[in-house]
């Protein structure tokens, strides 16, 4: 059956369950989904166009017209977006932000911005505030912060046309005390002033969790223009349901949320391919390959969710430590130019323009979605792989350099020697055809091609914690338990229905060095954004 052909069993299934659109926008590609329960209504791959916003409606219309569906139907829309990422990466649409750091005298050596590249820190204007303030690890005061030193920041900001703030105070994961009270004193005098406080956005780790919240601060005005974007597209197809966007971890954030933290949407792309995967597939542990236009992403599945970095985390030059996925990016995609002479495929590609340069379509440019038509050659319909006149010797090397180029990947995300399942999604899934080493078996589950929106659209929604706790002052079953209970909070404040709440992963890291037996916590919980339509389903 086609993914762009709805059936009669769809039909007769449009009165079960919620109805929920996922978007997602790629590079490449933007992608469409509805979904109603566990079974997908319509799909749509559309190339993604100079405006973004006009192939959200393309898309979105493509698949209601499909389902043969009005838009008063859907009950939740998800999109997910690179928007973010992009704009941070290309150094570009940042606004001017307040830095300010909580902790002197305590690591001035190190001020803010350290380690940022030039060119970054030419992009957008920064005004670098130090005051006395932070906690240490077990939540005492470090030095005694008074709201009177950020008269100068207001000023400045005043002065400059600042719109956004940035601030961090040492320890504040452990007590938010001074940056609370920062933000309250600011809002005060400069009543529409965007602030981002490092204990909503990092972890513990004063100079990562200082650049993360920084990169956020830069991206609050774009957030503003993106989400009322997405928010005049959907009202403009007539869509009343309730906006959400996928954030770095698999789960959702309101649309509120993400003009708050529009650094959590970060990754968010191949998290969802990832999340779509085990939906598709049933596999909840297994290596996902999501092979796009012009890279491939590939990671690992732990119970459904993809496995989170534990290692700081570059974006853009950029050391962060917010949650990510870990992931490997390679350069093999459908766009991929391939080299029959020497043997190479990639890393550069036609990306988007695929269907206007590879031979198969017309144009002059042997790429990898080429060869892999010469195998399958019904796999886009459109395509004319009789242009592609290579001998089956010629596209052999071409096949090794794919099957290495994953195999590679592989054994980086790897941590056993235990064959594990693979799966294949995206829209270039068509390029790997043998089993590479360390896979038990290749699985290409039914709307591969579409796998990222479907992760946007059956997204949950979650809650973590990373806190220090002294198992001398409270032991270590009641510092688990206690971590636990703010984790489940804060995924039910995010959204979730409390009886659907379980936690996902629990750390424990011992602190060296430290007097006492300090420990750091680290633990997630999710559970469901919602259960029912008010249509009800069978």
């Amino acid at each position: 059956m086609s993914n762009n052909q709805k059936t009669e069993q769809n039909k007769e299934q449009l009165t079960d369950d919620v109805i929920r659109l996922g978007v997602d926008v790629g590079g490449t590609n933007t992608d469409a989904v509805l979904i109603c329960g566990h079974h997908v209504l319509a799909s749509t791959k559309q190339t993604t166009t100079d405006n973004i916003y006009q192939g959200i409606e393309s898309a979105v219309t493509e698949v209601l017209q499909q389902a043969g569906l009005s838009s008063d139907k859907i009950d939740f829309c998800m999109i997910g977006t690179t928007q973010f990422t992009n704009a941070f990466v290309q150094r570009r649409e940042l606004n001017g932000v307040a830095i300010i750091r909580l902790g002197s005298p305590t690591a001035k050596a190190l001020p803010p911005l350290t380690g940022w590249p030039q060119s970054m820190l030419d992009s957008f204007e920064q005004q670098v505030f130090m005051f006395p303030g932070g906690h240490h690890f077990n939540g005492a005061v470090n030095s005694e912060f008074s709201e009177a030193s950020l008269d100068t920041v207001i000023d400045s900001i005043l002065t400059n046309s600042l719109t956004s703030v940035a601030i961090s105070s040492i320890f504040s994961p452990v007590n938010q005390e001074f940056e609370l009270r920062a933000k309250q004193y600011l809002q005060t005098h400069c009543p529409n002033i965007s602030v981002s406080m490092s204990h909503e956005i990092g972890r513990v780790g004063i100079i990562e969790r200082e650049n993360s919240t920084i990169m956020n601060a830069s991206l609050a005005k774009l957030a503003e223009r993106v989400v009322d974007a997405f928010e005049t597209s959907l009202t403009k197809l007539n869509i009343k349901a309730p906006l959400y966007i996928t954030q770095n971890d698999g789960t959702l954030m309101t649309a509120n949320a993400v003009r708050q933290f529009p650094v959590m949407t970060f990754a968010s792309g191949p998290t969802n391919s990832m999340r779509g995967a085990a939906f598709l597939s049933g596999q909840q542990e297994a290596i996902v390959a999501d092979i796009g236009g012009t890279t491939t992403d590939i990671g690992m599945l732990i119970q459904g969710f993809p496995r989170e970095s534990s290692m700081h985390v570059d974006i853009g030059g950029v050391r962060t430590n917010f949650r990510m996925p870990d992931i490997i990016a390679i350069g093999l995609g459908g766009g991929s130019i391939c080299d029959p002479v020497k043997g190479t495929v990639g890393p550069q590609s036609v990306g988007y323009l695929l269907k206007e340069k590879a031979i198969s379509f017309g144009g002059d440019i042997l790429t990898a979605t080429d060869c892999a038509l010469t195998r399958d050659p019904t796999f886009i319909h459109e395509a004319k792989p009789e242009l592609v006149r290579l001998k089956a010797a010629q596209l052999t090397p071409i096949n090794q350099a794919i099957n290495r180029l994953i195999s590679q990947g592989i054994d980086e995300i790897k941590t056993s020697r235990v064959k594990v399942p693979l799966i294949l999604v995206g829209g270039g899934h068509i390029l790997v055809h043998e089993t590479p080493s360390g896979i038990s078996k290749i699985i290409r589950p039914q709307y591969a091609e579409v796998a990222n929106a479907i992760g946007a659209s059956i997204g949950m929604v979650s809650g973590d914690i990373d806190q220090i706790f002294d198992y001398d002052e409270l032991n270590r079953n009641e510092s688990l338990q206690q971590a636990k209970d703010l984790a489940t909070e804060a995924a039910i404040v995010a959204g979730a229905i409390p009886d659907t709440v379980s936690i996902l992963d629990i750390q424990e890291m011992p602190l060296s060095y430290i007097k006492g037996q300090a420990t750091r916590i680290r633990i997630r919980a999710t559970g469901q954004l919602f259960l029912t339509s008010q249509r009800a389903c069978s």
